[in-house]
């Protein structure tokens, strides 16, 4: 998988523990790692992050639902130890290459394309704790939009799609191509929604990760590369 863009940036760990989200927020449920099989340890929960970064997604969701318009986040995972992180990563190459039809002994190249390009958005379960994964320090969130009606909201893709379709400002490239009106406003009306989710997680100090409409973070060197910041506050998490 290839090297991040912020891995070489420092950590001085500021010491925060990892707290339960409050009930301010939805949880999507069943876990969505774990229904699938993911080794989470007896009591290591996801739904955790550290305190500053829970203060500031109370902040993002303020923002939010002073729009009028009826949204709150719903959080898809939180916090992430290795072991589930290497699960997912292994798990994301063996299900996008059998949908593909590809051979995970047989079709090497292709196989390696797909490694590649799972490597986007998926994190090296890195045990270096100069390069943790942004998940596994408590200072990552995957997350998406309720409606008034506790629906999650259509944004365009599904979260942890692999592919351009998963990109923050992919609806707005298609807006400007789209031959129909009705494609285009679609297009506009996906770009507009993840914008809305952006801007409210930014808003309260949140990076937004450059191919995942979905992934936030706070503290972390994604985040410290993303704001300009010398140095991460948050690296691997005590827990993991």
């Amino acid at each position: 998988m290839p090297q991040r863009p912020w891995s070489a940036i420092p950590i001085s760990d500021c010491a925060e523990l990892l707290e339960p989200l409050p009930e301010a927020f939805f949880r999507i449920e069943p876990h969505p790692y774990a229904a699938v099989g993911a080794p989470y340890g007896a009591g290591a929960s996801p739904f955790r992050l550290r305190r500053g970064v829970i203060q500031r997604l109370l902040q993002a969701q303020e923002t939010l639902q002073a729009q009028g318009l009826g949204y709150r986040l719903a959080i898809f995972d939180a916090w992430r130890p290795i072991a589930v992180q290497r699960f997912m990563v292994d798990y994301t190459i063996r299900v996008e290459c059998e949908a593909r039809g590809f051979d995970l002994d047989q079709d090497l190249p292709e196989v390696r394309s797909v490694i590649e390009e799972v490597g986007r958005f998926w994190a090296p379960p890195s045990l270096d704790p100069m390069t943790p994964p942004p998940h596994s320090t408590g200072g990552a969130v995957d997350l998406t939009l309720l409606d008034r009606s506790q629906q999650l909201v259509d944004m365009g893709s599904e979260i942890d799609a692999i592919g351009v379709v998963s990109e923050p400002n992919h609806y707005l490239a298609v807006a400007k191509t789209a031959q129909h009106g009705t494609d285009r406003e679609r297009a506009l009306e996906w770009h507009q929604r993840r914008s809305l989710l952006a801007d409210a997680m930014g808003a309260a100090g949140f990076a937004q990760h450059p191919n995942e409409w979905w992934h936030f973070s706070y503290g972390d060197q994604l985040w410290a590369w993303r704001s300009g910041q010398s140095q991460a506050v948050y690296g691997r998490s005590l827990d993991g």
